[in-house]
Parts: C-alpha cells; sequence; structure tokens
C-alpha cells in the first residue's frame, strides 16, 4: 500500500472516531452569550498556546493568515477532541465526558513563499448544559402552595467555514485576510414539573423551548514583522504578529414555542413566537504575540488577546450583563536535532505552556478566570506528523463563584504535507 493510501484510511479512521463521539462535554459556563468559543487554534498550537506570532513550516498556520506564506508545500490537517469535565459546587458534583472533530483544514502555495491560500472546516462556539434543581411556587404572603422540578438545557453552537490567505510583503514583512461564514443553530429549553392543584387535578409540564438560528459573515487580518540573523546569531528569528478580528452581525432568526402538556405528552396548551430579520452583533477581537526561536530546534514566546463582549446583542437585546475577556499565553517547543537520521526520538518537537483567561460572563457577580497547562508533541513520518496535545485545568471556584470546574483535553490529528497543486518543473 502506498504511503498516501495509508494516510488517506488513517484520515478516514481519525474523522470515523470523531463522528463517534460527536458531542463536547456539558459545562454550565456555555449557557452565557452564543456558547463557549472554541478559537482557532490547531494541535500544535494547542501544544504550547502559541500561533499568532510564530512561523510553522510544517504545520498549517490558522491563527495568523499573514504566516500562511511560511507553509511553501500543500498541507492538511484533520483533527479531534476529547474531553472529560468536572463541576462541583456546594452541593452537586457532576463528571461528564464527550469529543469530537475539531477542524478539518489544508492550505497550499499560489506561489511558494509569496502566497499562499487555505480552507477549513471547524467549531466557532459550543452549547452544551443541562440543570435539574427543585423550586416553589409561593402566594402574595410568601406561602408555598406548590412544588415544582425545573429543568434547563441548552445544544448546539455556530460553526465556521473559512477562506485565509497570507501574502509577503518584504522578505520580513507578510499579511493576511480572512474571511468566515458562520452558521449554526442554538436551541435552549426551560422546563418546570409542576404538582397537582385544585384547577389542574394532575401534574403537568410547562416548558419554553427557544429556537435560534444565525448565520453571517466574519472577517479578520493579520500581519506579521520577522527577523532573520540577528547580529551574529544568523540562524536565530524574532517574530511579532497580529490579528483584528471585526465586529460581525449575524442574520437571526428565532422561534419560542410555549406549551402546557401531562405527564403522558399530550398538549394542554401551545403558543408559537416567530421572529425573523433580527441581528446578533459579536464584537471584534485583538490578538498580539512575539516569539524568540532558534531554526527548527526551539522557540519560545508569549501572545495576549482581548475582546469586549459588552457590546454584544442577541436578537435586539443588549450584552446580557457579558464585559471584557482577555487571554494571555507563555509557551513554547522544543526539538533536539530535527535532521537527525541515527535518532528517531530526536526528531520528535516536544511543545509546553501555560494559558490564563478571563471570560466575558459572571458567575456569583464575580469574575471567571481559568487556569491551564498545555503540553504536546509531534511524531514525525517524512514530511507528515501525527499530532497530540494535552490540556488541564481549573476555571471559576467555589468561593467567588459557587461552582468550578475542572477539565482535561486530549487532541490527536494528523498533519500531511505534500506537493499537491504544485506544478513540477524539469530541467
Amino acid at each position: 500500500m502506498s504511503v498516501d493510501k495509508k494516510w488517506f484510511f488513517f484520515v478516514a479512521a481519525v474523522i470515523s472516531v470523531a463522528n463517534v463521539w460527536g458531542q463536547a462535554a456539558r459545562s454550565p459556563l456555555t449557557t452565557y452569550g452564543i456558547g463557549e468559543p472554541y478559537g482557532n487554534a490547531l494541535i500544535h498550537n494547542q501544544g504550547n498556546g502559541l500561533g499568532v506570532s510564530q512561523p510553522q513550516y510544517w504545520f498549517l498556520n490558522n491563527q495568523n493568515p499573514a504566516l500562511l506564506v511560511y507553509n511553501t508545500l500543500s498541507v492538511f490537517e484533520v483533527g479531534i477532541v476529547g474531553e472529560s469535565r468536572t463541576v462541583k459546587g456546594d452541593t452537586t458534583n457532576e463528571k461528564s465526558v464527550g469529543g469530537n472533530l475539531n477542524y478539518i483544514v489544508m492550505a497550499f502555495p499560489i506561489k511558494p513563499n509569496k502566497v499562499t491560500t487555505s480552507i477549513g472546516l471547524m467549531p466557532y462556539t459550543d452549547v452544551n448544559f443541562s440543570f435539574q434543581y427543585p423550586d416553589y411556587v409561593r402566594d402574595p404572603a410568601g406561602a408555598i402552595v406548590d412544588t415544582l422540578v425545573s429543568t434547563e438545557s441548552g445544544a448546539g453552537g455556530l460553526t465556521q467555514l473559512y477562506w485565509s490567505n497570507g501574502v509577503r510583503l518584504t522578505d520580513e514583512i507578510t499579511v493576511g485576510l480572512k474571511s468566515a461564514y458562520l452558521f449554526g443553530p442554538i436551541s435552549n429549553v426551560y422546563s418546570n414539573l409542576l404538582g397537582a392543584t385544585p384547577n389542574q387535578l394532575e401534574p403537568y409540564l410547562v416548558s419554553v423551548e427557544d429556537k435560534t438560528n444565525m448565520h453571517g459573515f466574519n472577517f479578520g487580518l493579520g500581519f506579521s514583522f520577522s527577523k532573520d540573523s540577528l547580529g551574529t546569531r544568523k540562524d536565530h528569528r524574532l517574530s511579532v504578529g497580529g490579528v483584528y478580528n471585526f465586529a460581525a452581525n449575524l442574520k437571526t432568526s428565532n422561534q419560542s414555542i410555549i406549551a402546557r402538556t401531562s405527564l403522558a405528552g399530550d398538549t394542554i396548551e401551545r403558543y408559537d413566537i416567530q421572529k425573523n430579520n433580527e441581528t446578533t452583533h459579536i464584537p471584534g477581537s485583538f490578538s498580539l504575540g512575539i516569539s524568540y526561536g532558534k531554526g527548527l530546534n526551539w522557540a519560545i514566546g508569549t501572545e495576549f488577546a482581548i475582546q469586549n463582549w459588552t457590546s454584544f446583542k442577541k436578537l435586539g437585546e443588549d450584552s446580557q450583563g457579558l464585559g471584557k475577556s482577555w487571554r494571555t499565553t507563555l509557551g513554547g517547543e522544543f526539538t533536539l536535532d530535527p535532521l537527525a537520521l541515527e535518532s528517531y526520538l530526536k526528531r520528535i518537537t516536544f511543545r509546553l505552556g501555560a494559558t490564563l483567561e478571563q471570560y466575558p460572563f459572571l458567575a456569583n457577580n464575580k469574575e471567571v478566570r481559568d487556569f491551564g497547562i498545555n503540553f504536546g508533541f509531534s511524531l514525525p513520518s517524512g514530511r507528515s506528523s501525527m499530532d497530540f496535545a494535552l490540556k488541564a485545568g481549573k476555571r471559576g471556584n467555589k468561593k467567588e463563584n459557587v461552582l468550578e470546574e475542572s477539565y482535561f483535553k486530549v487532541y490527536f490529528g494528523v498533519t500531511i504535507n505534500d506537493q499537491w497543486f504544485i506544478k513540477r518543473k524539469f530541467d
């Protein structure tokens, strides 16, 4: 069997595994806004948390379109993610597991080292939560007149289909443009199970199902300045990169179904409310990074990103209490000898990083922060590789936010470099 066929069947197996999982682990923190953002990181980025400033030759530069010009070969990448989350509260301790396809992306040079284009499909946000808790109905005097069981659940999220292009302006300066089509449904269900009353002899269920569909375009600009041969260090490189994603206005339609049903499922009352031609406003964001490295041997870097969600609007409503979010990362990667023939271990690339992030929402009127440790490695096979990354962390804390969530994520993917779409020249 040829090498290309082996890689093809391997990629097919990776996608099949992702389809078996099919859903991310549940998290109560996905209830806010349009869900939890996935970001644009590929597995090699997840390993050390970097990607805005650090150029890559053997991996697709997805986080900053200006870095695409460093992909002088055609590159195809597919990745999956599996995760475990544990949510702890004063009286609750819930664990959930899940996984899904993380991305399918590819890039190929239009003019090697001058112009490179990329297309891809990957999640943009995720919504997946479910709560159940007891509650009471009280009369004007405060006396309990009925008991009920409340349930809240949500599912869905947005997907992005993107097209990016990177262009080299000078030996040191590159720029890029990303165009993404965002689309997807989000469904939230709120229900109360009420006991029998004098007017209703049997228990019944009151529910509100809220279905929202969104679609629209989002654009981003990237830049990179990369300086080789620093003084007498001919093989060292200093790079600075930045990305600005413009605000997006997504066309939005919403259907609310309010129903009262018996426990047997018979509808007692139902009302449908349809809203069309509404808008969801997603605020712009900015990322900046700097990295320093030696050839293909090692690199270290730090990045910072910020997004102000106070301008977020959904179906014409205001920011729903959202504020500013930010993320800062410190990380690096190391390869003993990328060209070593006598030792496979020396050609393995290892990555390590740490990330501190503040989310735009409040829990118990307090800011929610996330601290995570990243680790990853790539196993080379010719010009291609199998890529792994792990991330463990915790966000929120019970003292300030009532609940805290610990998580462990495992990323696995394949990177294939070849000369597809490149016209070969013969002397």
